[in-house]
């Protein structure tokens, strides 16, 4: 599998269908981020009900890919269940009940729930805007919202070669077992599992000189040319009037 399908769990390729297709990614990469601005500080169950509502209704429009999009999910509720499972036993308040000796606070459950509403709102947003863009079409948004062209560049190598060398660590890793190798905590694990980040290490720097290499060798010359960037068109003038109506009754619903 190349790196481009490894990335495709997070930015997925040639997906980008529906009726949010048609916006601009600047304006989807702005509304995203002033999105998840403002789901920082919800708290309230209207504003964070609506906000849900809201990133689920973007993810139809979207059409993610159902699969792809319930593993992403299911990756992330298994960090939010440890916080559920943990967050009311350690954060004082007033108790509940007790579990195995230990006081379930009223604040630690109602912390727990507002995290994890605010992230799965914020994992499906950015997921329905941002994820069926590609990689390209995401670097020239960040570009064309402000971020210095280098970062953009940047973000884009990234998330090309972090799929790479994590190909090369599960070839690593296949070799090792194919060896009859089994993790243990034992002295010989450890220093296996040094000698393999060392190899990952090393293996990483040569893939980066190549790299290097070929860029040099089609020309490149220290600097990627500047991202073409179109006329806004009016899915996209519809897109900035309706944004900031919702995000104003988001804000509504937190203060009134």
């Amino acid at each position: 599998m190349s790196g481009k399908a490894s990335a495709a769990a997070i930015f997925a390729e040639s997906r980008d269908v529906g009726p949010l297709a048609a916006i601009d990614a600047r304006v989807r990469l702005a509304a995203a981020i002033t999105f998840l601005a403002l789901l920082a500080v919800l708290h309230t169950a209207p504003a964070l009900v609506a906000a849900l509502l809201s990133a689920l209704a973007a993810a139809f429009f979207a059409r993610l890919p159902l699969r792809s999009t319930l593993r992403r999910m299911t990756a992330v509720e298994g960090f939010l269940l440890f916080l559920l499972l943990t967050l009311p036993l350690t954060m004082p308040g007033h108790e509940l009940f007790r579990v195995l000796g230990l006081p379930v606070s009223e604040e630690g459950v109602r912390r727990a729930i507002v995290i994890i509403v605010r992230v799965n709102a914020g994992v499906l947003m950015a997921a329905a805007l941002l994820s069926t863009m590609g990689t390209m079409r995401l670097a020239g948004a960040m570009s064309g919202i402000g971020v210095p062209l280098r970062i953009a560049h940047l973000f884009q190598l990234t998330v090309r070669y972090v799929a790479v060398f994590h190909e090369e660590y599960a070839r690593l890793r296949r070799a090792m077992r194919a060896r009859g190798f089994r993790a243990g905590s034992n002295r010989h694990s450890w220093r296996s599992l040094g000698q393999l980040l060392g190899m990952l290490v090393l293996r990483s720097a040569e893939r980066s000189e190549r790299v290097a290499w070929a860029m040099r060798a089609r020309g490149f010359a220290g600097s990627f040319p500047a991202f073409a960037q179109r006329r806004l068109e009016r899915a996209d003038r519809l897109c900035i009037l309706f944004w900031p109506a919702l995000l104003i009754a988001l804000a509504w619903l937190e203060f009134s």
